[in-house]
């Protein structure tokens, strides 16, 4: 056993051969650790050695590993039997079900006796015991042990392989059993080693420094040669031997600490060995050169819990009759559609809805107890509110609270239950349709359409007039068809006014021709003024930190300080809003050039106003909502579970889709939208041109099919140039014939 520093410095020639207990608080954290427990209850004696040496040890052993001792209880030495029973009903009232007990063996035994008696050692708790009791553990009877069952133990390790220990143990045995024939248990526990060990650093420091020649001198009676009191204890710091309970040497006058443990089972009337766990390296089966290690214990195969389940308790108690847990809820929030605090009047508790209740209500409901929860709205920055989880004012921390690194100094957070990253609102009013389909935007589809209908009713009519004046003209269906089409859309790139034959197709042809050139430069004027639109100078961090914009964000939040000291903008640039609907008009006031919001405000300030206001794609990797507790806390991990639950059934997406959708924004005409040309821009003008073809189509039609107006059919439409020749000239040819 160790003693005080200060005895050291009393007895100047005090040494202190025990090991020390450090590194075994680690080796139980690594047990907490292995099962997920978060808080711990330590049962002590009440010495000062133990407060001093163990608990700074054991608390930051338990700190690294997000645990922390939730009680601290110490007993006396001696109690009494009624205050014993107290201290342990006190006990028994907590949640805490995972107990360290760090006594000598003789108030331990005293410790789980009462706790037998009490139902302490049953299913759901938890027991680990330190080396000052397991190291005797042997010398218990079986009454005792029967109390201690299920009971974990870190025990001191030493090996039994060695020749030395052999050697020591036969003589032992044969010492101890003529001094003490009626004892059943002839083992040398750890303390006969440790003596052993002390003794034999004295006997070489006095006599020699190796074995051989201790052994000669202590034969031969060879006397202790006269030295000081400093010489000798200068010598044994100086020891440096392979003794039974491992390396014995010194540093800074301290026996170097042991760095492997046994863990062992109590079960029935006896134990079992579990493993090991070795400092740096963590549990193993075995110590050996292939042993596997790992930081879990699980590996080591089944334990025996108190109370005989296989399955590990959870190390704390769920209430039969839970107080409700004081949750603090942000009365101010920016968006209220992830908290909403309705106050009901005076001498009436506050409603709250939003987004972050109807989550964390649908995780509630899927833990497998009961968590009744009262809500409390609390004014102030969400740090502030967090805080309040560290000095437990509350219980927990329910909103759109932001999952940052240095937040966990006063609290944990469970699983994000929100998409996590910042993103940059700007608003311009220029929504750009796809580059690739740009060409399309200047005439609304009607237009378009309306458009393709006139060309090729046009190059029908045109077809139908000349096929019987242009034998190219004629042919299959599907020749005529092709013909057509080629007619309707060539006009409009050039006049087809030489090939025609008759004054009809002609008549349709140029008034057609016309509406086709004021159609093309209507498109290529209103393309024109959309790429002219599309030209605007791209935003990002370094644009609005080189113009000097103005930008905003929350004001009780993070993001003013993210700004300020990672993005570096200056703080007179920074603006702090209160509400979405003051985002709404700075932006489009111009007050402030962007807003740095996190993506699920983001998707709801969207939802509200799509009116030329969009994000760039840059996103910055921070934040995610999260819901707080204080470090430790033992539902934590059943939360955080039961929100991938929530988000994995699907159910997360459905309650997103359901805020979003209660906001109908219908976006308002912008620039783009103005510059599209309609049907309405050119229907006087189709009118024109689909008359003037309807008529020349009629008056062909009845050119052709009436016998009475045939040779006005033939003067007018045919016009052949040798037929007016004939006509013209009929007297002379005929006076040129009688000639001849």
């Amino acid at each position: 056993m160790e003693f005080p520093i200060w005895a050291s410095k009393r007895w100047a020639f005090l040494l202190n051969v025990a090991r020390s207990q450090n590194s075994q608080m680690r080796a139980v954290a690594g047990i907490v650790q292995s099962w997920g427990w978060r808080r711990v209850a330590v049962i002590y004696e009440e010495v000062t050695l133990t407060t001093a040496r163990i608990f700074p040890h054991l608390i930051d052993a338990l700190r690294k590993i997000n645990s922390e001792v939730e009680i601290l209880l110490p007993i006396p030495s001696f109690p009494s039997d009624n205050s014993l029973i107290e201290s342990l009903e006190k006990l028994k009232r907590s949640q805490c079900r995972v107990f360290i007990v760090h006594t000598s063996l003789h108030l331990a035994s005293s410790i789980f006796m009462e706790a037998k008696n009490l139902g302490m050692v049953d299913k759901g708790f938890v027991w680990i015991a330190t080396t000052r009791i397991t190291n005797q553990i042997e010398s218990l009877n079986s009454s005792m042990i029967s109390s201690m069952q299920g009971l974990i133990g870190i025990k001191s390790y030493f090996s039994h392989m060695g020749k030395s220990y052999q050697e020591f143990h036969s003589r032992f045995r044969t010492l101890f059993s003529k001094l003490y024939p009626n004892e059943s248990n002839l083992e040398p526990g750890i303390f006969a080693l440790q003596a052993y060990d002390g003794a034999w650093a004295l006997a070489q420091a006095m006599y020699g420094t190796t074995n051989r020649k201790v052994e000669e001198n202590l034969k031969n009676h060879v006397p202790i040669i006269s030295k000081s009191g400093k010489w000798l204890l200068d010598r044994i710091l100086q020891s440096s031997f392979k003794g039974l309970t491992g390396d014995f040497s010194f540093v800074d006058g301290y026996l170097v600490p042991v760095n492997i443990f046994r863990l062992i089972n109590v079960v029935g009337k006896s134990y079992r060995e579990l493993g090991f766990w070795s400092e740096g390296l963590g549990f193993s089966k075995g110590i050996t050169k292939g042993s596997n290690y790992n930081k879990s214990m699980i590996l080591m195969g089944n334990v025996s819990w108190p109370g005989g389940p296989r399955s590990a308790p959870m190390g704390w108690k769920v209430p039969t009759n839970p107080i409700p847990l004081k949750i603090g809820v942000p009365a101010s929030s920016t968006f209220r559609e992830f908290v909403n605090v309705v106050d009901n009047g005076s001498g009436n508790e506050p409603q709250v809805h939003g987004f972050s209740m109807d989550v964390f209500k649908a995780v509630r409901e899927l833990l497998p107890y009961d968590m009744p929860c009262e809500f409390i709205p609390v004014k102030g920055s969400y740090d502030s509110l967090i805080e309040t989880v560290q000095n437990r004012t509350f219980d927990a921390v329910v909103g759109d609270t932001s999952i940052l690194s240095y937040r966990f100094k006063y609290a944990e957070f469970s699983q994000p239950y929100s998409e996590p990253g910042l993103r940059i609102l700007v608003y311009n009013n220029r929504r750009r349709p796809p580059r690739a389909w740009l060409f399309k935007k200047p005439f609304s589809t009607l237009l378009w359409v309306s458009t393709g209908v006139v060309n090729l009713y046009n190059g029908f009519v045109v077809l139908v007039i000349e096929r019987n004046h242009n034998q190219h003209l004629r042919g299959s269906v599907l020749n005529q068809i092709g013909i057509m089409i080629w007619l309707a859309f060539t006009t409009l790139f050039r006049s087809n006014g030489d090939n025609l034959h008759s004054n009809l197709s002609r008549m349709a042809m140029v008034v057609w021709l016309f509406v086709a050139l004021v159609i093309t430069s209507s498109y290529i004027a209103s393309l024109t003024s959309l790429l002219t639109l599309g030209q605007q100078t791209s935003i990002n961090v370094e644009t609005l930190k080189s113009s000097n914009a103005k930008v905003g964000c929350d004001a009780n939040s993070y993001i003013g300080k993210y700004l300020e000291d990672v993005l570096v903008f200056k703080p007179a640039n920074i603006k702090n809003i209160s509400t979405s609907e003051e985002y709404h008009q700075a932006l489009m006031r111009k007050e402030i050039a962007a807003a740095f919001l996190e993506i699920p405000y983001v998707k709801v300030f969207l939802a509200k106003h799509c009116d030329g206001f969009s994000t760039l794609s840059q996103t910055f990797k921070v934040g995610g909502f999260g819901f707080v507790f204080p470090r430790g806390s033992p539902v934590l991990p059943d939360i955080s579970e039961a929100i991938l639950n929530v988000s994995e059934s699907g159910k997360l997406r459905e309650l997103e889709n359901s805020m979003l959708a209660s906001h109908n924004c219908s976006a308002p005409e912008n620039d783009y939208d103005r510059n599209i040309l309609d049907l309405s821009s050119f229907w006087g003008l189709f009118v024109i041109t689909l008359g003037t073809s309807t008529i020349s189509l009629l008056l062909f039609t009845f050119h052709q099919y009436w016998p009475s107006s045939e040779s006005n059919q033939e003067h007018q439409s045919q016009h052949d140039p040798s037929e007016d020749e004939i006509y013209m000239f009929a007297g002379e040819m005929q006076h040129q014939k009688h000639r001849n």
